[in-house]
């Protein structure tokens, strides 16, 4: 057998007597480089391509040129030659920002010269108008981290006369940043009143305070960009001037409603009447939550009722009561959480066959009084069996209930969680104003709200640290957490009415340490806004009892400190809660307000250069936020008597019923 042919290669270079031999020239480069891009595949060729394209977007988004004009912030030079403000402007403005001269109202809202002033924040980031979510009050929660999200591009370019001085923030005009003092300027032209704490402020022509004036600017402002960019349906996205649909029913609308009639608003609630009356239909293929579409929609339309004796909304209350009743044919008659109004069946969500128990034990308000008004018993019955059954269950914790029941069952689920917070928390409320609304006479309800009262006292109680707030906290299988949504902020409140009928006086010296507690949640914070959740210290040490996780840093325009606040100044008197609601308004006016329009919801309530607005405007920052503002600031304590209504956990008035 030979062995395998050995096969030897010879490499010879081949010079040529022209230019083309190889010698690292231009021309040779060009051409091997193009040889060798050929040889790529065409998926790696579309790759490289479209790096390139983002290197060159990119490029141009950051040059230097374009980031002035897209910064739209003010030179150092315009803003001392605009420093002077219109005294007719109720918004201050912060030296260092070209305030909005455009947007004015009638009345200078100076602010209480007990309050602390706040540091001007320098022009570096953000757009000023809406630097959102970013605490600012004087004591700051995680003071030790100082976060600057993204920097964003300063501009100094010039406007021209005449003008609106605008931001641009992420494709949306935002406004000029707002202070809390006006300029010396104003203050020369017009001798504002002062606002003292304890000093009543006189009121405006017709019985309507300064401050409450500037809640009926926030309201239009409001109704304005929701008008515009949103009628008809449930919310207002500001930022990107569009709408959001939850159940296409037109929520903002419905729940503004009330509020509309009690600002004195007559030509904002003829437009919405119309609407109702003409567009309003309960007809669709639609399924809605039965707890948000019964404190919204029911809700909304039964106390617009009350206060304008009009049939369209009882007519329009009754078609969607009615076609929200399916929710309650369960095996249990624990209701489900969704219901198709337009097909009339109902079912659990996709995951679970659980409800929580705030959603079926906070309907029972709007239902009854549907049944009071209709003669229908059905409704009262049904909700009615719904809280029978959960006073008799077992699973509770001295009168604290878990947060979840099982729709087949009956049962409660997750036990060992107790919470006044998300899923639980309306229950609470609803024990004790049902008893208000039937007279005070079921006492289950009464022994109910009493026994969970003590075992918040018992079980969820703590001071923090260093200045020794009361505050609420969760127990989870026997562990303590100092976590306390904003949503507990309902209980102030709640504890104040309850002694206002006449439980225990010590239900209100609770609730006033629980409502400084909450706006500690807002004035420890950079911004003054509180965000959704906070974490109390509880070990000695300097520095703030309220400390922010980054997750939970998000405002969503919540009405609860501000409600608590409206109860203790009704039964108190004490012209602090005003002044602390003030500061508060402040606040949103600050650092949520969209100038076309619309108050944005904030990312980021820890930095006031940057609070990174959420573009969506909740239904319940006119039904309830901006309704309980007003009357916080009003001295017509006959304005919604808390002897003749009982409000709804959507804060719309129901009527308490005759002793009869």
């Amino acid at each position: 057998m030979y062995p395998p042919m050995r096969k030897d290669f010879i490499s010879l270079t081949l010079t040529e007597q022209d230019s083309r031999n190889y010698n690292n020239s231009k021309n040779w480069r060009r051409q091997s480089c193009w040889r060798k891009w050929k040889q790529l595949s065409r998926l790696q060729r579309s790759l490289i391509l479209f790096l390139l394209a983002v290197l060159v977007v990119c490029g141009i988004a950051t040059y230097p040129s374009l980031a002035e004009r897209w910064g739209g912030l003010a030179s150092a030079s315009e803003v001392q030659a605009r420093n002077v403000v219109d005294p007719l402007d109720p918004r201050p403005v912060v030296p260092g920002i070209i305030p909005d001269l455009d947007s004015k109202m009638a009345l200078v809202l100076p602010e209480p010269s007990h309050l602390k002033q706040r540091k001007p924040f320098p022009n570096k980031r953000g757009p000023p108008g809406l630097q959102h979510r970013v605490q600012k009050r004087g004591n700051i929660s995680e003071s030790e981290v100082k976060e600057r999200e993204g920097p964003a591009l300063k501009g100094g370019a010039e406007e021209e006369e005449g003008e609106k001085p605008l931001v641009s923030w992420r494709g949306a005009m935002i406004e000029a940043d707002q202070a809390t003092e006006p300029q010396p300027s104003a203050k020369e032209n017009e001798a504002p009143l002062s606002l003292d704490r304890g000093v009543q402020v006189p009121p405006a022509p017709g019985g309507v305070s300064e401050r409450q004036e500037a809640v009926v600017e926030a309201f239009r402002h409001a109704w304005k960009g929701y008008k515009e960019f949103a009628w008809g349906h449930d919310e207002l996205k500001p930022i990107s001037k569009s709408y959001g649909e939850w159940f296409g029913l037109g929520l903002t609308l419905i729940d503004a409603l009330d509020t509309m009639w009690i600002l004195g608003l007559k030509e904002e609630f003829k437009e919405a009447k119309q609407w109702v009356s003409t567009e309003l239909s309960f007809t669709k293929n639609v399924d809605v939550n039965l707890f948000e579409s019964t404190i919204r929609i029911l809700g909304g339309l039964l106390s617009t009722y009350h206060l304008t004796q009009d049939s369209l909304f009882l007519d329009k209350a009754k078609d969607i009561g009615a076609r929200l009743m399916p929710a309650f044919n369960t095996p249990s008659k624990i209701p489900y959480s969704d219901v198709n109004i337009g097909r009339g069946s109902a079912h659990p969500p996709r995951w679970t066959s659980d409800s929580t128990v705030a959603e079926v034990t906070s309907i029972q308000l709007e239902f009854r009084e549907l049944s009071r008004l209709t003669q229908d018993d059905r409704y009262q019955k049904a909700v009615d069996s719904v809280m029978k059954h959960v006073h008799k269950l077992e699973g509770k914790h001295d009168g604290l209930v878990p947060m979840f029941i099982n729709t087949n069952s009956g049962q409660f689920t997750h036990l060992g969680v107790y919470t006044l917070g998300a899923r639980a928390d309306s229950y609470y409320e609803y024990l004790l104003k049902q008893w208000i609304q039937g007279g005070k006479k079921e006492t289950e309800l009464l022994e109910d709200y009493l026994q969970a009262v003590e075992g918040v006292k018992k079980n969820l109680l703590r001071k923090s640290e260093p200045r020794k707030l009361t505050f609420v906290g969760e127990l989870s299988h026997n562990h303590f957490s100092p976590k306390m949504d904003h949503l507990v902020c309902f209980l102030p409140g709640t504890l104040a009415l309850g002694a206002h009928n006449g439980l225990p006086a010590e239900h209100m010296e609770l609730a006033q340490q629980l409502v400084e507690t909450c706006y500690q949640m807002y004035a420890q914070i950079e911004t003054g806004l509180s965000p959704e959740i906070v974490q109390f210290n509880l070990m000695p040490r300097n520095g703030n009892d309220v400390e922010v996780k980054p997750a939970d840093r998000h405002n969503l325009l919540r009405p609860e400190t501000v409600e608590s606040l409206f109860y203790l100044y009704r039964f108190t008197r004490d012209k602090k809660y005003q002044d602390w609601g003030w500061e508060i308004f402040q606040s949103f006016n600050k650092y949520t307000r969209v100038p076309t329009g619309g108050f944005s919801s904030i990312s980021n309530v820890r930095n006031p250069e940057s609070p990174d607005p959420r573009d969506k405007m909740e239904s319940f920052f006119l039904g309830e936020t901006l309704k309980y503002f007003y009357l916080l600031f009003s001295d017509d304590f006959d304005l919604i008597s808390l002897d003749k209504y009982v409000f709804n956990t959507e804060a719309h008035p129901l009527p308490i019923w005759p002793s009869s």
